[in-house]
């Protein structure tokens, strides 16, 4: 708790380009939280450089999804958005940690074997311990609550155990961070595979609504959706995954239920099915779109609320960081 307040801690890789699922899914909630939490939301620079980026595209990526945090609704007065980077207290705990995190439970994080699987050339200590990065980054802020999706799991039960341990050693350092389960948010599959989510990574451009995506991209896209040999606009996961998919994106774009829509298209062609999903689409990204663009030609407010943000990040980072350093025996700073 800080300030009175419960702490919320999430991020973002800075890496690809938001789509419409990490929206629906996550950014979209997220605006409800800040009248009554203390909210960090972090641009994740550190963790993105696992894997091997192109540093101009790292830092214009980076800037990008921070503006399109402002955009999506954010309040950058309530909430505090900041790089990962600029607060060195995250890489100086995540050090700490290591000596605290054993072999065995870093084996069995499954998010590394997927990684490495994936990028076989380049298999680096940081993709291993990304886990202990992952719980100085929580943990830092006294996170009372971190949102997680069912494929981050995994990273919140090892930031537990480590902080259950060192408290267990040191006494009570560190805030036992819980699950936030709130309002669940749309669960957005990929257009051309519809029973895997959509990823900002895919590699095949068809497959996700990226929140930059132009009117007529968006339109393409949806056309191009993979369904079904069936006519019938109908819900069910199993039989029908993909007009599921455009059923629950249609939902979460204009607000109807899923017997409305079944009943709005009844007799309706898949063809013109997409084409409203894809025009509904459009239209919930217009706001985000024009507000992304006026935020980015601000240079001047955007660095202003880095500049800021940072501090405020900084601030509550390093109490917690001198707290540990001088329970692990770290001689102190002489100011």
């Amino acid at each position: 708790m800080l300030d009175g307040k419960k702490s919320i801690f999430s991020g973002m890789q800075a890496t690809g380009t938001l789509q419409i699922g990490n929206y629906l899914g996550a950014l979209k909630n997220w605006v409800q939280l800040e009248d009554e939490y203390e909210c960090f939301y972090c641009v994740v620079d550190m963790h993105s450089i696992t894997v091997r980026q192109d540093p101009a595209e790292l830092r214009k990526k980076a800037r990008a999804l921070l503006t399109l945090y402002i955009a999506a609704g954010l309040n950058p007065d309530k909430n505090c958005i900041y790089y990962q980077s600029h607060v060195s207290a995250h890489a100086e705990l995540s050090w700490i940690l290591n000596c605290y995190t054993y072999m065995g439970e870093l084996n069995r994080m499954t998010q590394f074997k997927d990684k490495a699987a994936k990028h076989s050339e380049n298999i680096n200590a940081g993709l291993y311990t990304y886990p202990v990065l992952m719980a100085a980054d929580i943990l830092l802020f006294q996170s009372d609550l971190v949102p997680v999706g069912s494929d981050q799991k995994q990273h919140l039960e090892i930031t537990r155990d480590i902080a259950e341990r060192f408290n267990g050693i040191y006494g009570d350092v560190f805030t036992i961070p819980e699950p936030y389960i709130g309002k669940t948010g749309a669960r957005i599959m990929s257009l051309q595979e519809p029973t895997k989510k959509m990823s900002k990574s895919d590699e095949n451009v068809n497959a996700s609504i990226y929140l930059t995506d132009d009117p007529d991209t968006i339109i393409r896209k949806f056309k191009r959706a993979v369904t079904d040999s069936d006519n019938e606009i109908r819900y069910s996961r199993e039989d029908k995954p993909g007009i599921s998919n455009l059923i629950d994106i249609y939902g979460a774009a204009t607000g109807k239920s899923v017997a409305e829509i079944e009943k709005e298209f009844n007799g309706i062609g898949y063809g013109d099915f997409k084409l409203a999903v894809g025009e509904s689409v459009v239209s919930m990204l217009k706001p985000i779109q024009d507000r992304f663009d006026e935020l980015s030609k601000d240079k001047a407010y955007i660095d202003g609320i880095i500049k800021q943000n940072a501090e405020k990040a900084n601030y509550y980072a390093n109490k917690t960081l001198r707290k540990v350093q001088k329970k692990v025996g770290f001689p102190e700073r002489i100011r």
